[in-house]
């Protein structure tokens, strides 16, 4: 048995086991995501990229990644980790989290709150039943016009009235004049002039 041989291939397998690439495209159209990357070496396709469960994203053209090939075999690589310089999200204090892409718009978690950055862009949440915002202190929008397609209650908890139910009863009530001149009747007054709409 040759040991030196043998310890010299395992040397060369464990050399083998890392390596350090750059995408040049991707799919996500897979079970897997795919990427193509580029060595000093090589170019590859279709090499398969690991991410957590329940986190992805579509790494761009430039991006750093981490090969590991399994075995040490080159032809048999995996992505396991990625890193993009230009649009790496930087500044984070100890402890905070950031989820973000490569057009500016993030979320971040930190010690004194969230922080959601849009860029611009619409916010939308889908599909839901019941959208409910738990505030100890209040609900402040900074927005030029709310919009709202169904009625609005307030005070939810003990009033069962809508805002609509409201403003047709103003833009239909009216009310007795009082000291009418023509004796001891009374005349019934106009609903107002301007409608609350």
């Amino acid at each position: 048995m040759d040991v030196n041989g043998q310890l010299s291939r395992l040397y060369r397998q464990v050399r083998m086991l890392l390596g350090i690439g750059r995408v040049t495209s991707m799919s996500d159209s897979g079970v897997t995501q795919t990427i193509q990357y580029q060595t000093p070496l090589e170019v590859r396709d279709k090499t398969v990229r690991m991410a957590e469960f329940g986190f992805s994203s579509g790494l761009p053209g430039g991006t750093d990644v981490i090969l590991g090939f399994l075995g040490g075999d080159r032809s048999n690589a995996v992505i396991i980790a990625s890193n993009h310089q230009g649009y790496r999200h930087t500044g984070l204090a100890t402890g905070e989290t950031v989820i973000y892409d490569q057009w500016g718009q993030y979320v971040k978690l930190t010690k004194s709150g969230i922080i959601v950055e849009a860029k611009g862009q619409p916010v939308t949440v889908n599909d839901a039943t019941t959208v409910t915002i738990n505030a100890a202190t209040g609900v402040v929008m900074n927005t030029p016009t709310l919009k709202v397609s169904g009625d609005i209650i307030d005070n939810a908890g003990t009033n069962s009235t809508t805002m609509k139910k409201l403003r047709d009863t103003y833009n239909e009530h009216d009310h007795q004049v009082k000291n009418v001149q023509s004796g001891s009747s009374t005349a019934t007054s106009q609903p107002p002039g301007e409608l609350v709409q």
